[in-house]
């Protein structure tokens, strides 16, 4: 009786656990639509399911469309054979993993000169079948004689070439490769030795290192693999044999026959020639692939965190890019992000000129009224780091402070097609200088210039495969930048280009419009814009803001095409427009039921409450609800910390191992997983996030290596 084949819509359903019917709506919705849009603006039709669920939804459906399409393939391709039979079609299409499918198809797979392939060559197909029978009497000897040739001139070769076709039929035994390779995942070890025990390097940790296969976590994983491929390592996977061949000779020998012992000998060749290597190559790129998908998941985590870090509003930014001979190069920005003047000065060895820089940073306060000094953490940073510290200590001008930022991806934006767009006359380093004093105005509004890999606080994201990594990454920044929504008058091409429907080209096409009208005032507009047709707009339009324009709803999330209810829901509590985000409207908006209304209205319950929440804080930054970044007017030394000692920081990276911490030294601090928390922590990802604020406490301190271990346990 034939199997059921897989439905594809009920196993998505299964393994993510959402309702078959949600993810039948969302499919189709995905076909016309953006996730950001589905997510923000189809809320009834998925039953409120998130980003994160979307894109799940997505992903496994492919994998399972593409499944199915290589199905197809190779059922075509044994058909083609003449090989085809109903029952081979049937396990093939039932077949739920990829392995299972290929698999099946290795006996029917167009294959290299192989061993068996060359004793069929010369005939010896039909021993091979002799041995297989198991013959109760009779010698083997006797029966290879008849297939002595010239290609074959002795007994030993013809049984040996027997025998190679009989390891290759066991070997491409779906049932037997498929048990041998879960037992491998269930029993086997992870084992690396050092290939030059006596060669120092970072990989030490793994010079005799074994692990079971099911306790290896990601980041060992990757480390190991780099460890290999700089050839400090060898690495394999062990199981104990015996067990593996006892099962495949239950499977494949009948003992007590006159050619037993030569297929024992043949399974024996099989596994360890054939499906060993083979199942190795499978679970090291099965490890690998996991490692590198959670990699990937901490970096998208860590960018998130990145991008949604509060913008530090009202008065202008001197930006400081550290070096020694270069000297450091200084750009002022106005509280808007506009450049207003660019220099360098040179306070650190070998020129010193502390007196003379000082002097650049008092006109400097005084002329633009700066209050944030901002310090990239490149390249002589710590001694740059001490000068503004000194220079903040004995100046007479109150309320100057200053902070570090990761300067990652700066010298990558300076000398974009980007950068040199926005400043034509300005070098490199000057506009290095720029994107660090914007990175506290706004730093989802900078850190969108650069490419995401290259914003370091990632793990072994060189590892990764780039292709994945920046599809990976590409869906994190248009994520947060349709959850801020983007200003439509000021934002820049490569910040518009992640609103959702909007491309590299229609972001060029709005920006030029822009500049020919000066700037937009009614959301209308965009349909002006070249290129920028019904669907894009449909698309784009809840997501990009009017502050200031015609339509107070213009700077707010609500889509036009809800204009209409948000009328009706002022009409319903007695209110105008002109009252948006007042204080007496919100006390109206909050006595609303949503389900009542929304029942009255004719709306969807989803679509109404985000109705009311934006009619009450119209043009909220979600980001503000989140921690500033630490300003500093002081600065520590690694020397200058003991252990007990209590201090304030900024999470820089969170690994699979801990946190990095900024506590105001030139390296980050340590605070490994288990110094998280009191209690037990799976992930530190479920307790710290990029550029969270928290409180530490030294552990230990390593000033020769520039270590120091920190922990956040009461």
């Amino acid at each position: 009786m034939a199997q059921k084949h897989p439905d594809i819509l009920e196993i998505v359903a299964r393994e993510t656990g959402i309702s078959r019917h949600k993810v039948e709506s969302t499919i189709k919705l995905l076909a016309e639509n953006t996730v950001p849009f589905i997510a923000r603006y189809r809320k009834e039709a998925t039953g409120e399911l998130d980003e994160v669920q979307i894109r799940q939804v997505e992903e496994l459906y492919s994998f399972y469309r593409n499944l199915e399409q290589r199905k197809a393939e190779v059922i075509r391709l044994i058909d083609e054979q003449g090989k085809m039979t109903p029952e081979l079609q049937d396990k093939i299409m039932c077949a739920t993993k990829p392995s299972e499918v290929e698999d099946l198809y290795l006996p029917f797979r167009p294959k290299r000169r192989t061993r068996a392939g060359m004793a069929r060559e010369k005939g010896l197909e039909p021993l091979a079948g002799y041995l297989l029978t198991f013959p109760g009497a009779g010698s083997p000897e006797e029966e290879a004689y008849v297939y002595l040739s010239d290609a074959v001139p002795t007994v030993e070769e013809a049984l040996q070439g027997a025998m190679d076709i009989v390891a290759e039929r066991v070997a491409e035994d779906a049932e037997a490769r498929g048990w041998v390779r879960e037992h491998t995942r269930s029993k086997g070890w992870l084992v690396a030795k050092a290939r030059k025990p006596e060669a120092e390097s970072v990989y030490r940790d793994y010079y005799d290192y074994r692990e079971p296969l099911g306790r290896v976590v990601p980041h060992r994983i990757l480390a190991i693999n780099r460890g290999e491929r700089e050839e400090f390592l060898g690495v394999r996977v062990e199981v104990e044999q015996d067990p593996v061949l006892s099962r495949l000779n239950r499977r494949f020998v009948k003992e007590g026959a006159a050619t037993s012992d030569l297929v024992k000998k043949a399974v024996a060749d099989a596994y360890k020639r054939l499906i060993a290597p083979a199942v190795e190559r499978d679970i090291r790129g099965e490890l690998t692939e996991k490692a590198e998908t959670r990699a990937m998941q901490v970096f998208s985590k860590n960018l998130r965190s990145l991008l949604l870090q509060p913008p530090v509003r009202g008065g202008a930014v001197l930006g400081v890019d550290p070096a020694y001979r270069t000297g450091c190069k200084w750009a002022v920005v106005s509280a808007t992000g506009k450049l207003l003047e660019v220099g360098v000065v040179y306070p650190t060895p070998p020129h010193k000129k502390v007196e003379e820089a000082r002097a650049v940073l008092e006109r400097l306060a005084g002329q633009y009224q700066v209050q944030s000094i901002v310090i990239g953490n490149g390249t002589a940073s710590r001694e740059t780091e001490q000068f503004v510290a000194e220079f903040i200590r004995t100046s007479n001008r109150t309320g100057l402070s200053y902070t570090i930022v990761s300067e990652a991806g700066a010298s990558v934006y300076s000398a974009s097609k980007v950068a040199a767009r926005e400043f034509p006359d300005l070098e490199a380093s000057e506009r290095g200088a720029v994107s660090i004093a914007r990175r506290v105005q706004d730093p989802l509004a900078e850190l969108v210039k650069i490419e995401p890999r290259a914003v370091g606080i990632g793990q072994y994201q060189h590892d990764l495969p780039p292709k994945r990594l920046d599809e990976k990454l590409t869906e994190v920044v248009e994520s947060v930048v349709n959850y801020v929504g983007v200003d439509l008058n000021t934002a820049s091409a490569p910040l518009l280009s992640y609103v959702a429907g909007i491309n590299t080209t229609l972001a060029e096409n709005i920006v030029r419009r822009r500049e020919e009208i000066e700037h937009f005032k009614d959301r209308r507009q965009l349909s002006k814009v070249p290129r920028l047709g019904p669907k894009t707009m449909e698309q784009c339009a809840g997501f990009l803001r009017i502050r200031d324009g015609e339509n107070p709803l213009d700077a707010t999330a609500i889509h036009p095409e809800s204009y209409d209810l948000a009328y009706r829901v002022l009409e319903l509590i007695g209110s105008d427009l002109s009252e948006i985000g007042r204080p007496a409207i919100r006390t109206k908006l909050a006595q609303v039921k949503a389900e009542e209304a929304a029942a009255k209205l004719g709306a969807g319950a989803p679509t109404l409450r985000d109705i009311l929440d934006n009619l009450a804080r119209p043009g909220r930054d979600p980001r503000e609800d989140l921690p500033p970044p630490v300003f500093r007017t002081d600065v520590l030394s690694i020397e200058d910390l003991r252990p007990g000692m209590e201090l304030k920081g900024t999470v820089r990276n969170v690994v699979d191992f801990g946190a990095f911490v900024d506590i105001g030294i030139k390296n980050d601090g340590l605070v490994h997983v288990s110094e998280l928390s009191d209690n037990r922590v799976r992930h530190p990802l479920d307790v710290v996030a990029v550029g969270d604020v928290v409180k530490v406490r030294v552990l230990s301190v390593d000033a020769a290596r520039g270590r120091v271990a920190l922990s956040m346990r009461s």
